[in-house]
């Protein structure tokens, strides 16, 4: 059976209005404007550091605030769970998909913390038999370590990488892994130009996809 690792974030749960709430609360906390959901959807991807790079530069703080903001940003960020939403047929493809012996988990920037908090308020944590997080690891995606590592730990088989974005498919193409896009997520490129081995938009599609 297939070994199958999935990003987190735009792929199988819809997470950028928590993610603009907790930033929102941060800016609130330094005195400085708030920023739009849009905004913040251009900012994830590549894990909680960068988005407070991306997030001080629009509001114009210092990089001496980095690390001190980095840190009360992950103090939030598992509490970043109530507005979060699979996406539709989210559940009933990962159901299928386990119930016919792939074997699945989870490769994400987000911290492996947030990313269980957010995971186990679902209760879609039962589906993974393994979870990388951002910062499980000496390095994150785009760099391959993550998908090595999460197919190492799934055991023997052929891979698949489901993702939705440019940072995907660069994790996807470092490894030497197939790579399923999905199309709805917060991907900011043409999806045609991400080399993706198949694309889909409706989660029914995937069994199909993998099988």
């Amino acid at each position: 059976m297939t070994r199958i690792l999935f990003d987190l974030d735009g792929t199988l749960i819809d997470s950028v209005p928590d993610i603009h709430a907790m930033a929102n609360r941060l800016l609130d906390q330094e005195g400085k404007p708030t920023v739009s959901l849009a905004e913040v959807r251009s900012f994830v991807g590549s894990g909680a550091k960068v988005l407070i790079e991306r997030l001080r530069a629009a509001r114009g703080i210092p990089d001496s605030e980095q690390d001190r903001l980095h840190q009360t940003f992950l103090g939030l960020y598992t509490e970043a769970v109530h507005l979060t939403q699979p996406y539709p047929g989210v559940i009933d493809a990962l159901s299928t998909l386990k119930a016919t012996g792939h074997r699945l988990g989870i490769a994400t920037n987000k911290p492996e913390n947030a990313a269980r908090a957010v995971l186990d308020h679902l209760a879609l944590m039962p589906f993974f038999d393994v979870m990388i997080g951002g910062d499980s690891l000496a390095t994150h995606k785009p760099d391959p370590l993550m998908l090595t590592e999460g197919y190492a730990r799934l055991g023997d088989g052929p891979m698949l990488f489901v993702g939705d974005s440019e940072i995907d498919a660069a994790a996807a193409r470092n490894a030497g892994v197939p790579f399923l896009l999905f199309t709805e997520g917060y991907r900011q490129a043409p999806a045609e130009t991400l080399g993706a081995l198949a694309m889909f938009s409706d989660y029914m599609e995937l069994p199909r996809l993998v099988m």
